[in-house]
């Protein structure tokens, strides 16, 4: 009796452990398909944005201003704001909010 009662004991013990690694593989993998895939997904939007930057395209950055990109480094771009020419301000890519490309701005 005694012996039996120990192998129940023992199979319930297993059975708990089994059971929380399985609500923990599915907690993980609902983690995953909630936050960190989508987070990735708009990390290669991004950029595939940037990478698709042209000179001339409109962009608006992460604070809201207007502007047209003059030109293109590996890093920065410089940004023409307003209708004042003499206006241009070199800033990062990673400042880019929105991008639209020249042909669309021209067609509008």
């Amino acid at each position: 009796m005694i012996a039996s009662a120990t192998a129940s004991s023992a199979n319930s013990g297993l059975l708990g452990t089994g059971s929380m690694i399985l609500w923990l593989v599915v907690l993980f993998g609902l983690m995953y398909f909630l936050m960190i895939r989508p987070q990735k997904k708009e990390q290669k939007r991004v950029g595939a944005m940037l990478s698709d930057l042209a000179v001339g395209d409109a962009i608006v950055t992460t604070s809201g201003f207007y502007g047209i990109v003059i030109d293109i480094t590996d890093e920065d771009v410089i940004v023409e704001f307003g209708n004042n020419k003499n206006c241009r301000i070199p800033m990062r890519k990673a400042a880019i909010a929105e991008v639209e490309k020249a042909e669309e701005v021209q067609n509008n």
